[in-house]
């Protein structure tokens, strides 16, 4: 199939030879949540497209329909100026070893678009797919268990570019600004005033500093106006008297 180099210049993933059309579907999943959307297929083993893929995908379908299909790896990143190889072993072939982190720091100063190659599930990437590479790409794993499977190892990368893009952080967002002072002051009169008749701030003589410690500890964690609302309204509710049975 051919390559249309009017695409957009984020960094293309490439599956090469993938097994389960579930691990493609994920993997798209994992390209999306971190806006990358050049999904490339090379000699997918089940063909392609791949009902399979659908489900695991969770929403990412524009990934999977956009998805370009090669036979060879050469074809695959053949518009690509730098191309880089996952794999934990080198398999004998001496080239730049990089962390996700690193290669990702790379990417958007260089010209020309990039790849990220990943191999298939069981082997991973041979001999020949890393020789198409300039660079490898290992991630720090535990050297007694270096088992990542296909979607893991896109998501690693996949995040460490997106840290070089604009991409929003969905919950700052949301996030409400803390209450006003006044709201603090009520709240912790409000407490006061119920615990005065019970003795707490006994004796007379650590009264004050009784105070400016709960002063202190209700003000610390900075309660938006929906906090401190909730508060008072517990502090409400035992005031009153016990319900009846």
């Amino acid at each position: 199939m051919g390559i249309d180099r009017e695409a957009g210049e984020r960094p293309a993933i490439v599956l090469v030879r993938p097994q389960l059309g579930e691990n493609i579907g994920k993997a798209a999943r994992a390209m999306l949540n971190f806006g990358l959307t050049d999904m490339r297929l090379v000699a997918p083993r089940d063909g392609w497209p791949n009902p399979a893929a659908g489900p695991a995908a969770s929403g990412a379908d524009s990934v999977l329909e956009q998805a370009r299909v090669f036979e060879s790896t050469a074809d695959a990143v053949a518009d690509c100026a730098h191309v880089y190889a996952t794999t934990v072993r080198k398999r004998g072939v001496t080239k730049p070893v990089l962390t996700p982190e690193a290669a990702a720091r790379e990417v958007p100063r260089q010209a020309g678009r990039s790849a990220f190659l990943f191999g298939p599930e069981r082997s991973g990437l041979e001999t020949e797919d890393v020789a198409l590479a300039r660079t490898i790409v290992t991630a720090p794993i535990n050297p007694e268990f270096g088992s990542l499977n296909l979607a893991q190892a896109v998501i690693l990368v996949a995040y460490e570019l997106s840290k070089g893009a604009d991409l929003s952080v969905p919950t700052a967002e949301n996030l409400l600004p803390p209450a006003p002072q006044a709201e603090l002051d009520g709240l912790v009169d409000h407490l006061a005033r119920m615990l005065e008749p019970r003795g707490y701030f006994l004796p007379e003589s650590r009264a004050a500093s009784t105070r400016r410690t709960l002063r202190s500890v209700l003000t610390k964690p900075g309660w938006n106006h929906l906090e401190v609302r909730t508060l008072r309204g517990v502090l409400s509710t035992l005031e009153r008297e016990p319900r009846s049975e």
